[in-house]
């Protein structure tokens, strides 16, 4: 007698936008695992009975990405591909009510604090002890650590506390445990994340906690690199720059989005710093870690920026010579300080302004990188690519930053390992090899 198989639900958890979103993506799959579901992370086949996307709404592009990837899945739900599809993170939690109308295909949407929520729809109940525990979507040997959630501050251009709330920090205790989770499963480097580091147990300590914090992750054996994305510049407690300088496994690394460079762009983003006090900021850092990578971020097109603005910020980009720099166009978003503005500078503007600050930093990335031929750096290698082993040195963060080349044909390692290179020609934004015996 044949008996029909009972078919098992399986999970396709399609992620867009940040590292922060990556997170909350682990952590829904290891809870979705622990419930019984079958998992798999950023693709669909066919089998997969549910969907469920997880959203960015932080600017214009972001959204659209998020819409364009809904309506796909909605299309498959309509075609009989797929069964359920459910859609949370910041879109979600930012447009719920217009989404739930316009795309009724969803069969629920969800913000960015209900994973509770989101589990019991799908009969899954929430399990507290599974904190820390994620199922890891990037390479073993690096993962992300979310050390804390929202924003207190009150940039004019940012919609980010719209969509997660108030700063929000997470126990020492709590974030110790994670990371002796990760190491346990492989993980060598942890890039702890958040909207403001600088913040760090402010809310829950009553005082600035991220040096202690940094101390006691760089405790947890088997953790080599620990880098810091994302801290504030205006009142930026110099005790950090120590903690960097005073810990072997803390990377001479910081990510500190400045924004602009102009006082009367700074005032009208309501950064509360001014362009003589950012450069006095780098200069104290470096005093305190001359070997330090700096990495900040640049907007361009805020309204009301002029040439002369424009101009003043180049020249800041000059001087500053950062070793990383990435560069944003403004975005017209609802409920922010700025949506009161008129946005006044065309697009074509802005994408001409941010090639020109783009060009001045690969001219200043290449100068830099030149200058490194030569020298030995310790590399932790990510994957294999076109005939090349790929890694990076402290300096540089996933995805986002430059990478170090040895070519496979004369040269072995093992991915997730450690090695010395010394480097034998640059480019504007990647590095070349061989490793030293």
């Amino acid at each position: 007698m044949k008996t029909k198989a009972i078919k098992r639900d399986s999970v396709s958890v399609i992620t867009l936008g940040c590292s922060k979103n990556l997170v909350d993506s682990e952590v829904l799959m290891s809870q979705l695992q622990h419930g019984g579901y079958d998992v798999q992370h950023d693709k669909w086949n066919k089998g997969r009975n549910i969907v469920i996307v997880n959203t960015c709404g932080f600017i214009d592009r972001a959204k659209e990405e998020s819409i364009n990837t809904i309506m796909e899945y909605a299309g498959a739900k309509a075609e009989g591909k797929i069964e359920k599809l459910y859609v949370t993170g910041c879109l979600s939690q930012r447009y719920k009510d217009s989404l739930e109308e316009e795309i009724p295909e969803v069969d629920a949407f969800f913000g960015t604090n209900e994973l509770p929520r989101l589990l019991k729809t799908l009969k899954v109940d929430y399990k507290q002890e599974l904190v820390g525990e994620r199922l890891l979507t990037t390479p073993v040997h690096y993962a992300y650590m979310k050390i804390s959630e929202g924003c207190n501050r009150t940039c004019s251009f940012c919609a980010i506390p719209l969509m997660r709330g108030k700063h929000l920090s997470r126990p020492i205790e709590e974030l110790v445990i994670e990371a002796k989770k990760l190491a346990a499963q492989g993980v060598k480097e942890i890039m702890l994340i958040a909207q403001e580091l600088t913040f760090y147990g402010l809310d829950i300590y009553k005082a600035r906690k991220l040096p202690e914090l940094l101390h006691e992750l760089a405790n947890v054996e088997g953790i080599e690199w620990i880098r810091l994305h994302y801290a504030y510049p205006a009142q930026f407690p110099i005790e950090i720059a120590d903690a960097i300088a005073g810990n072997k496994k803390v990377c001479n690394y910081l990510d500190m989005p400045l924004q602009h460079a102009s006082d009367h762009m700074l005032t009208a983003m309501r950064r509360n710093i001014t362009n003589e006090e950012m450069r006095q900021l780098m200069s104290e850092i470096k005093s305190r870690i001359p070997d330090i990578a700096l990495r900040t971020t640049m907007l361009v097109g805020f309204p009301g920026e002029t040439e002369e603005d424009f101009n003043e910020l180049k020249d800041f980009v000059r001087q500053m010579r950062f070793d990383r720099l990435g560069v944003f166009t403004y975005s017209h978003e609802e409920n922010t300080k700025g949506y009161q503005l008129e946005d006044n500078i065309a697009e074509d503007l802005k994408q001409e302004r941010a090639a020109e600050l783009m060009s001045v930093q690969e001219e200043i990335s290449r100068e830099l990188n030149q200058a490194k031929i030569g020298k030995t750096f310790k590399v932790l290698f990510d994957r294999k690519e076109g005939g090349y082993f790929i890694g990076r040195t402290e300096y540089d963060s996933p995805e986002i930053d430059n990478e170090v080349l040895i070519d496979a044909k004369k040269n072995y390692v093992r991915i997730g390992d450690f090695a010395d290179v010394r480097i034998t020609a640059a480019e504007e934004f990647d590095l070349y090899g061989e490793l030293v015996e």
